[in-house]
């Protein structure tokens, strides 16, 4: 297997935060996994964010690209898949504190060889043979997650991971709808490449498992709190504009359940194709850390990838 096979871009979305973000690149370089690319995709920030993290301009490892109108964090998110190309993939949060070996931990299991599909499991629901070898899509880990008010929250519930189908299965749980596993997961690219990119609303995360879960993904979950995700004053879910009961989570929370609603119509979720037709890159610190990543995405889209990598002196 080649250095290029086990190669792993570490997607860092950040927005206004420059006061944490050369934390979260510490710690994803610092990773004991060296196969590592870091790249920060800057949605759009009017603080320091950029000045703050030149001290990494010159490293190989690092790329730091900076959109030039903000996008979202699904935005984000989505020009980061587009602008790189490792066979595997995560995203941290800018207020994430990784553990040291959780890329490699994943890694270890992304490519474990004589995976099987037991013969005591419903393999064939989802159009797999009993005995037959699998590929893992995705690993998540377990992770700890600090509250504003101080308590930290363990999030071990791997049953969550379907919670938006079967609500039945979160009695008990201290954070309703504990089902950010997904944040901390570690992608085949191929994932991208059939299911397509992230969907346009602040409960991104949660459809994006729902749609690989619910199209026979095979996810793998370690059972140990490889991440800690701290909730932050100003985050999404803390914001009043974007907090669990705002009326645009709300919003978004129903086009969630639509997907679901269509899986028990027609037994599978369809595809997201990126829409970034007027993604702009106004600069990026290494461009030859720049890449295409071949997955749905609009024709307006890769006209808006063409533009940025012949702009920056990419090869595309």
């Amino acid at each position: 297997m080649s250095d290029a096979d086990t190669r792993v871009d570490i997607i860092i979305p950040t927005w206004n935060r420059a006061h944490l973000i050369v934390r979260a690149v510490e710690a994803a370089l610092a990773q004991s996994w060296w196969n590592v690319r870091v790249t920060v995709v800057d949605d759009g920030s009017t603080d320091t964010t950029r000045a703050t993290l030149e001290r990494f301009f010159k490293r190989a490892d690092f790329n730091y690209i900076a959109l030039a109108r903000n996008a979202g964090t699904a935005g984000a998110k989505n020009a980061g898949l587009l602008l790189t190309d490792a066979p595997a993939v995560t995203f941290h949060d800018s207020d994430d504190i990784p553990h040291r070996d959780k890329v490699l931990r994943q890694l270890r299991v992304l490519i474990q060889p004589d995976i099987r599909a037991d013969d005591c499991l419903n393999w064939r629901s989802i159009g797999v043979e009993p005995s037959s070898d699998l590929a893992v899509d995705a690993v998540l880990t377990h992770h700890c997650l600090i509250l504003p008010d101080g308590r930290a929250v363990e999030i071990r519930r791997g049953l969550s991971l379907v919670d938006d189908v079967f609500p039945n299965l979160q009695m008990g749980s201290v954070v309703p709808g504990d089902w950010t596993h997904v944040n901390s997961g570690l992608f085949r690219a191929s994932v991208f490449a059939r299911f397509g990119g992230f969907e346009t609303c602040i409960e991104e995360d949660r459809e994006f498992r729902n749609r690989l879960i619910l199209n026979g993904a095979v996810l793998w979950v370690i059972e140990d709190l490889l991440l800690t995700k701290i909730e932050m004053p100003g985050s999404l879910t803390q914001s009043p504009q974007s907090d669990y009961g705002s009326a645009r989570r709300k919003a978004d929370r129903t086009l969630v359940w639509d997907r679901i609603a269509e899986w028990r119509s027609t037994g599978r979720i369809a595809p997201v194709p990126v829409d970034m037709a007027d993604m702009e890159v106004a600069f990026v610190s290494n461009p030859a850390g720049l890449a295409r990543r071949e997955m749905p995405m609009t024709d307006a889209t890769r006209h808006a990838v063409d533009r940025a990598l012949s702009a920056h002196g990419a090869a595309g």
